[in-house]
């Protein structure tokens, strides 16, 4: 059984910086892309970045070079470094995994498996 599981979620003030984590289980197949996807507060889930098995990389516009995803393929582990956090940011971010087909990164109906989420509270 596939499993993701976020973590490093917290509270912290604008300005900060987290590094959220997310470790896979369940699947030995790496070549599978891996998401992050966010949901503010009374907001649609939307994405936030995408690393391929390639380990190319997609962000969204709303990032601006404040994120980084990265991968540690023996570890099976995703992570997402942000910088610059603003209240904005405030969202449950979760995890996703999905099928290395080139394109539409961002699409969640392309992934078919997701984290519980974990939270991530920026203050002003």
């Amino acid at each position: 059984q596939v499993r993701l599981v976020e973590s490093g979620g917290d509270s912290v003030q604008a300005g900060g910086s987290l590094r959220l984590s997310c470790a896979a289980s369940g699947y030995s197949d790496s070549s599978k892309r891996m998401g992050w996807f966010r949901q503010r507060p009374g907001k649609e889930r939307v994405g936030v970045a995408v690393i391929s098995a390639g380990g190319r990389a997609y962000y969204g516009d709303f990032v601006e070079g404040r994120f980084t995803v990265s991968q540690n393929k023996v570890a099976n582990t995703v992570y997402l470094q942000m910088l610059s956090l603003k209240p904005e940011d405030t969202a449950v971010y979760y995890c996703a995994a999905g099928p290395d087909y080139s394109g539409r990164w961002f699409s969640q109906d392309w992934y078919d498996y997701w984290g519980q989420g974990t939270q991530v509270t920026v203050s002003s």
